[in-house]
């Protein structure tokens, strides 16, 4: 029961520190954006994400998912204990890292005038995808210390890494934009890469590792389930992209570009803010399942306790969602953004399905079933293009929203049945109770907000808020001890205070 207990605080810890480095590095991305909008103007906005993209789309392609298929080689190499098997796999990664992101340098090097022309329509900024092709190198080499952080489960490091790169990055690009405006994009893309680099390399260096020699049987050897796993998860991370890219098109010729604004902004305030608690989550999560994932047993235990800490966690944040949406929309965006909210009342309670769902995936990640996770997202990145063509074609960004949930109910049947037929996965009865309840409540305000007029549907809504809370903290607190902890904390804030 101890150990059970150890490991529930161990996800609540990892989801709070995270969560907070989230919610941390969003702030700065929100104050980084106001102030490039103010010091560069549309314009110049529009240079930067067409420049960053583009490099991004070749990273994509060259990095070989390395920054997911290594976390696993390195947790189970951390599992074992063995110091000499620990410090091969790092050996291996970082010459892995190096070739990688020499390769996508030179390929953004070679056809930065077709870049150039591809992104732009002319090759005036053939030199400044030149420049920026070091920046494949700095993030490959940022992503493999990034990792070594990440499987070694040194989570302090990482979350400082993240954060002390974030905001240096802001207070170096805010002075250079202001000074050289246009002209200090490629300067300011090109440092704030370093410094990230900078950063990681820092926090990684403390990590004490034996230097092993790597001849080229073992670089190949070791360094071949890494590509191999990541090349699967490369090109599911492309057909996502193209999918993402392909029913944009389709909302801007069946629609108007307008509404391609309205659902980037509906699906930011679902991917981006309660999408963190995700994030936050799986930076734990997955080095954690990998040293476990040749036990079914302990994989069923892990997914079960990580699904009930989701739920807990997010349902009341949802249901918050579900009332407080409007003033969500105004407060992010502005009022004119309004028209999404029927979009996001539907894509809320998707959410639900989609928490479930991400946690049971990763047990093809910590397997190192590549094939398989590649043949699961494309069939799933098929038929949620379908679901978004027709919800959008019959009930515009409302259907959508419809179209969102029902692609999440379809991948949690998906990734169920075959978790359960591979690994003789199953819900544990106390998740059972948990979904039950928490859906329950959600699919209570989901009505109140469907029939009732504001404010009139504020006071419902504080009361299922006002439940779901209570019930996620009643639960908790039998898992984890959460008032002990709560009141450890504020007696450590008052005596820090009185020193």
């Amino acid at each position: 029961m101890t150990e059970q207990k150890n490991s529930y605080r161990q996800i609540m810890k990892a989801t709070s520190l995270f969560g907070g480095v989230q919610f941390f590095q969003i702030l700065i991305s929100v104050v980084r954006s106001k102030f490039v909008a103010i010091l560069l103007g549309p314009a110049g906005m529009g240079v930067v994400g067409l420049l960053t993209s583009t490099a991004g789309l070749v990273g994509g392609l060259t990095n070989f998912g390395l920054g997911t298929s290594a976390v696993k080689n390195i947790s189970e190499a951390n599992a074992s204990g063995d110091k000499d098997r620990i410090s091969t796999v790092i050996a291996v990664l970082r010459r892995l890292v190096w070739l990688t992101g020499l390769l996508g340098a030179l390929v953004t090097l070679l056809l930065s005038p077709w870049l150039s022309e591809f992104t732009f329509g002319n090759r005036d900024y053939t030199v400044a995808f030149a420049w920026i092709s070091i920046t494949l190198l700095f993030n490959q080499l940022n992503i493999g210390e990034m990792v070594l952080l990440q499987g070694l489960r040194r989570l302090q490091h990482l979350a400082k890494a993240n954060v002390y790169g974030s905001l240096t990055g802001l207070i170096i690009t805010i002075p250079l934009y202001y000074k050289f405006g246009v002209r200090g994009i490629v300067p300011v893309i090109i440092i704030t890469t370093f410094i990230t680099l900078f950063f990681s390399w820092y926090f990684a260096r403390k990590i004490k590792t034996e230097n092993v020699p790597i001849s080229q049987f073992i670089l190949s050897t070791e360094g071949k389930g890494m590509m191999t796993m990541g090349f699967m998860i490369s090109l599911s991370g492309l057909t996502t992209m193209i999918a993402a890219y392909l029913i944009r098109i389709f909302i801007n010729r069946t629609g108007d570009v307008a509404d391609v604004g309205f659902y980037n902004a509906g699906f930011t305030i679902i991917n981006t803010y309660v999408g963190m608690i995700f994030t936050a989550m799986g930076t734990d999560y997955y080095p954690r399942l990998s040293m476990v994932a040749k036990d079914n047993a302990r994989c069923k235990e892990n997914i079960n306790q990580q699904s009930e800490i989701a739920l807990l966690i997010l349902a009341p944040i949802l249901i918050f969602f579900l009332v407080f949406v409007n003033w969500a929309v105004i407060l992010l965006y502005s009022s004119q953004f309004l028209a999404i909210t029927g979009m996001v009342y539907w894509a809320v309670m998707g959410i639900f399905f989609k928490a479930i769902s991400w946690a049971i995936a990763f047990i093809f990640l910590a397997k190192g079933a590549g094939r398989l996770f590649f043949w699961n997202e494309l069939a799933s990145n098929i038929y949620t293009l379908i679901l978004n063509v027709l919800g959008y074609y019959w009930g515009g960004l409302t259907g959508l929203g419809v179209s969102f949930l029902l692609s999440y109910l379809i991948y949690l049947l998906q990734v169920f049945i075959i978790a359960k037929v591979k690994y003789h996965f199953a819900f544990s009865a106390s998740f059972i109770l948990i979904f039950s309840v928490q859906f329950l409540l959600a699919m209570l305000g989901f009505a109140a907000v469907s029939m009732m007029r504001q404010p009139y549907v504020y006071l419902p809504g504080i009361v299922l808020i006002g439940i779901s809370t209570w019930y996620s903290f009643k639960e908790l607190e039998q898992r984890i001890g959460l008032k002990g902890i709560i009141q450890n904390s504020i007696q450590k804030i008052r005596k820090n205070n009185c020193l």
